[in-house]
C-alpha cells in the first residue's frame, strides 16, 4: 500500500497576508476512499492544485502514483466520448472506457454525441470514466455532484463506492456515506483525517467540540497560568542580573554566571511554556462555529399565496411541462425534484413572473412580495456597492456573512475573488436580509459546505418560511420540505 505524504506545508497566494496552509502534515493511502471536506474557503480545491503541481507551497509534497484532476478541460468541445477516452489512452484499449461508462447509466447515444452537446451530468460521467479507465492513476475529485441531479448522484455515489484510489470533495452528506471510507477535514486550526464515512466523521466532530467546549474554562485557565508562569521565569533571570550592578564588594563574575545560567534555563522553561500555550489555544480555535441563522418571513392575509392549473411550460415550441397543477400556501416548504432537464428552473421562473405559462392558469396573491436565490449570478465589486444595490441592510447581511464563515477581511475584497461556494453565500444573505411573503431558492446549495447546510437547515426549521426551492441534496430536503413536487420532463 503505496502513500502520499504532505509535509510541512505552509501555503498563501501571492499578494495576500492570509495563509491557507501553515505546516499542514498529513498522509494518504492509495488505496483510499476519501471524502474531503471543511467550510467553503479553507483550501480544499487549493490542496488539490498543490498536489497536481499547479501551486507551489513551502514543504515537501510525494507521490508514488501518478495523480488527476477531476474535471478537465476538453480542448476540442466537438469531440465525442469516444475520441476523448481514445486520446486519453494511445495503447487503444477503449474497451476499459466502454467498461467504466456502463456502470454509470449513460444512455448508448451519448458516446457519439459532440462533448458541447452533453447535459452538465452526462459530462461529468464521461470524465468520470474516462479518469477510472486508466490503470495506477489516484484521481482528485473536485464537486462532481454540482451537475447532477438526485438519481444522478445516486449512480455515482455506487460508482464510486466500487472504486478505491480517490479523494472526493463533495459537500452532499448522503452522497459522501455512500461511497467513502476516510475522511478528510481541514478544520479550523488543524487538518485530520480519520477512519469512517461523514456520519461517522460527524459525530466524532461532534463529540470532539462538545469535549473542548466543556473544557473551555479549564484550557483558559491554564493558559492564564502558564503565561503567569512564564513571565515569574522571566523576571528572575532579569532579577539576578540586576545584582550586578550597584555599589559595595561583589563577585560580579559569579553573579554574571549565575544570571546566565538562570537566564538560559528560563529561556528553556518559556519556550516550553509558550509550547504549551500554543497547543492549548489551538483547542480553542478548533471549535466549528456555526451560529443560527434568522430569518424575516412576512404571513400574507391570504392563505394561498400560488395557483397553477393545467399549466404548460413551452420554449422556442419544444413543451417542458405539460398539465401542471398545484397551489402553494403559507408555511408551505415545497421541494421541487426531479432529473435535470425536467423544468424545475422553469417553474420558479414562472412564480417570479419571468416567464408566461403558454396555455393553463397561474395566478399569485396580490401584493406578493419575492426573496429570490437564482441558480447563477455574475458577481463582481464591492460587497458595499453591492448593499446599496439591493438595499440591503449593511449590518444585518455582514453578521449573516460573519455567521457563514466569512472573514474580516473578505469584506474588502472584490466579490470577482470570492470562491464559488462565498458567491453562493452571498446571495443567501441578501435573501435572508430581505423580509418577504415566498422565497423562491433555485439550488441554493451548490458549492455550500456542508456546515452552513445545517446551519440552513436549522433557520428554516426554526423560522418555516414560505419556500420553493430545487435542491438535490437528499439529506436537505428530508430536513427541510413539508412536500415535494416531482417533475418527469414534459408531465
Amino acid at each position: 500500500m503505496a502513500r502520499i505524504q504532505i509535509s510541512h506545508l505552509t501555503f498563501a497566494y501571492d499578494g495576500s497576508p492570509d495563509l491557507i496552509f501553515d505546516d499542514a502534515s498529513f498522509q494518504i493511502d492509495t488505496d483510499w476512499k476519501l471524502g474531503f471536506v471543511g467550510r467553503n474557503g479553507r483550501g480544499k480545491t487549493t490542496l488539490l492544485r498543490i498536489l497536481m503541481g499547479e501551486l507551489d507551497g513551502h514543504g515537501a509534497v510525494s507521490s508514488p502514483v501518478a495523480l488527476d484532476y477531476f474535471p478537465f478541460p476538453i480542448k476540442t468541445p466537438d469531440s465525442t466520448p469516444l475520441d476523448i477516452a481514445a486520446n486519453m489512452d494511445p495503447d487503444g484499449q477503449i474497451w476499459r472506457f466502454m467498461k467504466e461508462i456502463a456502470c454509470l447509466d449513460v444512455a448508448d447515444d451519448v458516446l457519439a454525441r459532440p462533448f458541447a452537446t452533453l447535459s452538465g451530468g452526462e459530462q461529468a460521467k464521461v470524465l468520470l470514466a474516462a479518469l477510472f479507465a486508466q490503470e495506477h492513476h489516484f484521481l482528485l475529485i473536485d464537486e462532481p455532484t454540482n451537475h447532477l441531479d438526485l438519481a444522478g448522484r445516486q449512480v455515482v455515489s455506487r460508482y464510486l463506492n466500487g472504486k478505491k484510489g480517490f479523494i472526493l470533495v463533495s459537500h452532499d452528506r448522503a452522497f459522501l456515506d455512500g461511497c467513502v471510507d476516510h475522511i478528510l477535514s481541514i478544520n479550523r486550526a488543524t487538518i485530520d483525517v480519520q477512519k469512517g464515512n461523514f456520519s461517522s466523521w460527524e459525530e466524532n466532530k461532534r463529540r470532539q467540540d462538545q469535549f473542548e467546549l466543556e473544557k473551555n474554562e479549564h484550557l483558559k485557565q491554564d493558559i492564564r497560568k502558564l503565561k503567569e508562569a512564564a513571565r515569574r521565569i522571566a523576571s528572575w533571570s532579569d532579577a539576578v542580573e540586576e545584582t550586578k550592578i550597584g555599589h559595595g564588594a561583589c563577585d560580579r563574575g559569579a553573579i554574571g554566571a549565575k544570571a546566565a545560567k538562570m537566564m538560559r534555563h528560563s529561556k528553556a522553561v518559556e519556550t516550553r511554556r509558550n509550547r504549551e500555550i500554543e497547543e492549548k489555544e489551538k483547542l480553542l480555535k478548533n471549535i466549528e462555529k456555526s451560529d443560527d441563522l434568522k430569518i424575516f418571513p412576512q404571513r400574507h392575509p391570504v392563505s394561498r399565496l400560488a395557483e397553477c392549473r393545467e399549466v404548460n411550460i413551452a420554449y422556442d415550441g419544444r413543451t417542458i411541462l405539460s398539465s401542471l397543477s398545484f397551489e402553494i400556501h403559507n408555511g408551505d416548504i415545497l421541494a421541487l425534484t426531479g432529473p435535470n432537464g425536467c423544468g424545475k428552473s422553469s417553474v420558479l421562473k414562472l412564480l417570479s413572473g419571468e416567464i408566461a405559462p403558454s396555455s393553463g392558469t397561474a395566478r399569485l396573491a396580490s401584493g406578493l412580495v419575492l426573496s429570490i436565490v437564482p441558480q447563477q449570478a455574475v458577481l463582481t465589486g464591492s460587497l458595499r456597492d453591492f448593499i446599496q444595490e439591493n438595499s440591503i441592510d449593511e449590518t444585518l447581511f455582514k453578521t449573516i456573512l460573519r455567521k457563514l464563515d466569512f472573514k474580516r477581511e473578505q469584506f474588502e475584497k472584490d466579490m470577482a475573488s470570492f470562491s464559488a461556494g462565498q458567491k453562493k453565500k452571498v446571495l443567501i444573505a441578501r435573501s435572508l436580509c430581505q423580509s418577504a411573503h415566498l422565497y423562491l431558492w433555485d439550488e441554493p446549495l451548490n458549492y455550500i459546505d456542508v456546515l452552513s447546510r445545517m446551519q440552513i437547515e436549522r433557520l428554516i426549521a426554526q423560522f418555516h418560511p414560505t419556500m420553493v426551492l430545487v435542491e438535490h441534496d437528499q439529506a436537505f430536503i428530508d430536513h427541510t420540505a413539508t412536500r415535494t413536487l416531482a417533475l418527469k420532463g414534459e408531465r
